[in-house]
C-alpha cells in the first residue's frame, strides 16, 4: 500500500476555503472507492503546511487517475485545481509514501 500525501500552505484568512477544497478532495477520493483523510497540524514548525489531504493506494497508477479526473470530470477537475491555487501562498508538497508492514 501507498500513502500520497500533499501538503498546503495559506494564509490564515483562507484557510476555511482551503479546507472546503480539501473536503472536496476528499469526498471525491471516497466516491472513486479510495480512502483519504484532511490532516490539520495542531501544531507545526517554521515552514511546515497549514494542511494536508492523505489518500491510501494500492498500486502508484491509481494516483494519476485520480489527480486528473479527481474532483468530477476533467473541466471540473481543472476549475477545482486553478481555483484552489489562487489562495495557496506556495505550490503544494507531494510526498509519496510506502507503507511498510
Amino acid at each position: 500500500m501507498y500513502l500520497a500525501r500533499f501538503s498546503y500552505d495559506v494564509l490564515p484568512v483562507n484557510r476555511e476555503d482551503a479546507m472546503d477544497f480539501i473536503r472536496r478532495e476528499v469526498e471525491a477520493a471516497r466516491e472513486n472507492g479510495l480512502s483519504a483523510r484532511m490532516l490539520v497540524p495542531l501544531t507545526r514548525p517554521a515552514g511546515g503546511p497549514a494542511l494536508q489531504f492523505e489518500v491510501e493506494l494500492t498500486r502508484l497508477d491509481q494516483l494519476d487517475t485520480f489527480r486528473r479526473v479527481g474532483v468530477g470530470s476533467r473541466d471540473e477537475t481543472g476549475e477545482w485545481i486553478r481555483s484552489f491555487s489562487e489562495i495557496l501562498t506556495t505550490p503544494p508538497v507531494i510526498e509519496i509514501l510506502r507503507v511498510h508492514d
